[in-house]
C-alpha cells in the first residue's frame, strides 16, 4: 500500500511513544501525540511528566558484555531520546545506568513540547483511527475503551490483561547428561528436554518450592481469580506432596534412558525460539521471588547451573499477540497503516520498550516514503528482540527482554560468559558499521 501522508498519530507518550514522536518529527513528519495524562491517570502513574519511570529508576547495566548495554549501544546508533535524558539525569548506581527520574522525564517532556513538528493532545482517545498512519504505544496498563478496540481490531483473543510467563534458560546451561530430549510415548519428534527426579529429589524440591518467599504485588497487578491454566506453580504444589507430579511434573509416557524406568516426576522444558537457543519450564507460571527462583529451580536435575534469560512472572500486563499479528517492521498484517511499539508489542523492560519506539518511527518513515523497511539481523540485541516477538513459532508468546539468548550463538564455543558476551556485542555494532546504517539514520 502506498502512504503520501505526512502526518502521522502517535498514542501514548510513554518512552515509546516519545521515542517515536520525536524521530518522526526530526524527519520533517508532522506528529500529534496523544497522551490521556492528565485528564486521566492509570493506577500506577503519579507525575504529568511524559515518559514516567513507574517501577524503578534503574535503566539497567550500561556495560556492553551485557545485554542491557549491548541495546544501549544500539540505541546510541538511533540517536535515542531516552539516551540523552538519561546522560542528562543519571545518578550514580555502580555498573548501572540509573537516573533522577523527575529530570528525565522532564528532559523528555520539554523535548517534546518544545518541537515544532509535534503537537501534544491531551485526551482520552478511545478507538485507532483507521484513516491515517498511526503508532499505537499505549504500554502495559492499556484498558478500557482503547484496550476493547484494540481487540476488535486484532481479533477478540489477541490482547492478554494478565502475564503469566514461566522462567526461560539457555540451551546450552542445560546438562544434557542428566536431561534427555523426548515426547510422551514417543510422539512427536523429541520436541521436549525432560529433566527426571527421583523420590528423594523430588521431595526436596517440592518441600523448598511450597517454603520459598514470593514477590509482593502492586495493587495494580492483582488479579483476585487466577485461572487454573495460570495458578503458580507453588500455589499448585501446596496443594499437596503429588499435586504437580500429578499436573505439570507427571512422568507418564517417559522413559528416562539412564535406568530405563519412568521417573517419580518429570520437568519438561519447551522450545522458546524457532533457533532453539532457549527453553521455558512448562507449566512454571510463578510468582516467586527472582532469587527465589533460581536457588529452587536450580534444584531439579539438569539444571543445577541453569541461565536464566527471564525469570516468571505474574502481573498485569496488556499485551498483543504480536508474532500473528505483526509485520516485522511493526505494522498489523490487517491494516499496513497501523504500527505497534513498546511493551503493548510484548518487549519488557524501559529500553527495550523505548528502542521499540525508535524502530517503528523508522518504519513509517520508511512507509510514507515508499522504501523499504528496516529489518534488522538477529544478530543484533534490537533485531533479535523484534524477530522474537514476530516470530510466528513461537508457543504460547510471553513478553520478552533483551538477553544474550535470543542472538545466534557464535561460531567458536567461549566458556568465560563475558569474554563470550562482549564478542557477541562487537559482532552486532560490526554489523552496523559495515552497513553504514549511522550514517543512513
Amino acid at each position: 500500500m502506498t502512504n503520501n501522508n505526512r502526518m502521522v498519530i502517535v498514542i501514548g507518550a510513554g518512552l515509546a511513544g516519545c521515542e517515536a514522536a520525536i524521530r518522526l518529527a526530526d524527519a520533517g513528519i508532522e506528529v500529534t501525540l496523544y497522551e490521556m495524562k492528565p485528564t486521566k491517570f492509570t493506577p500506577a502513574h503519579k507525575s504529568n511528566n511524559f515518559a514516567e519511570l513507574v517501577c524503578s529508576n534503574s535503566l539497567k547495566a550500561d556495560r556492553l558484555s551485557t545485554a542491557a548495554g549491548l541495546l544501549k549501544a544500539e540505541m546510541r546508533i538511533f540517536h535515542s531520546v531516552c539516551l540523552e535524558a538519561a546522560e542528562e539525569s543519571s545518578v550514580p548506581a555502580g555498573g548501572a545506568l540509573a537516573v533522577n527520574r523527575d529530570i528525565f522525564s522532564e528532559y523528555i517532556t520539554n523535548r517534546i513540547n518544545s518541537h515544532e513538528n509535534i503537537n501534544v493532545v491531551n485526551s482520552v482517545i478511545n478507538e485507532i483511527p483507521m484513516d491515517c498512519v498511526c503508532i499505537v504505544a499505549t504500554g502495559p496498563l492499556t484498558d478500557g475503551e482503547l484496550a476493547n478496540n484494540i481487540s476488535k481490531l486484532c481479533g477478540t483473543e489477541s490482547l492478554s490483561f494478565f502475564d503469566a510467563a514461566a522462567p526461560i534458560i539457555t540451551a546450552d546451561s542445560i546438562d544434557m547428561s542428566v536431561a534427555f530430549p523426548a515426547s510422551r510415548y514417543d510422539k512427536g519428534d523429541a520436541d521436549y528436554i525432560n529433566c527426571p527426579m527421583n523420590k528423594e529429589e523430588y521431595q526436596l524440591f517440592h518441600s523448598e518450592l511450597i517454603n520459598a518467599e514470593s514477590a509482593e504485588t502492586h495493587s495494580f497487578d492483582k488479579k483476585p481469580n487466577v485461572y487454573e491454566g495460570c495458578m503458580p506453580i507453588e500455589i499448585l504444589a501446596k496443594r499437596g506432596e503429588d499435586s504437580i507430579r500429578f499436573g505439570p511434573l507427571k512422568p507418564v509416557g517417559l522413559r528416562d534412558p539412564r535406568t530405563d524406568k519412568r521417573p517419580w516426576a518429570v520437568v519438561q522444558l519447551r522450545k522458546e525460539n524457532r533457533e532453539g537457543t532457549l527453553y521455558n519450564l512448562v507449566g512454571f507460571q510463578t510468582n516467586l521471588k527472582f532469587p527465589e527462583q533460581k536457588r529452587v529451580f536450580s534444584l531439579i536435575p539438569g539444571l543445577k547451573d541453569a541461565e536464566f534469560m527471564r525469570y516468571g512472572v505474574m502481573h498485569r500486563n496488556s499485551f498483543i499477540n504480536s508474532p500473528k499479528l505483526l509485520n516485522k517492521n511493526l505494522s498489523l498484517k490487517s491494516n499496513p497503516n497501523i504500527f505497534f511499539a513498546g511493551q503493548i508489542t510484548g518487549v519488557e523492560g524501559y529500553m527495550e520498550s523505548a528502542a521499540c519506539g525508535i524502530l517503528a518511527a523508522e518504519n513509517v518513515i520508511r512507509y510514507i516514503n515508499n522504501d523499504s523497511a528496516l529489518e534488522l539481523p538477529s544478530i543484533t540485541m534490537l533485531g533479535a528482540l523484534i524477530n522474537y516477538i514476530t516470530d510466528e513459532t513461537v508457543v504460547d508468546f510471553q513478553p520478552m527482554g533483551a538477553n544474550f539468548g535470543i542472538i545466534p550463538s557464535l561460531e567458536e564455543r567461549i566458556k568465560d560468559k563475558a569474554e563470550r558476551y562482549t564478542k557477541l556485542s562487537n559482532r552486532s555494532l560490526d554489523w552496523y558499521k559495515e552497513n553504514d546504517v549511522s550514517t543512513r539514520i
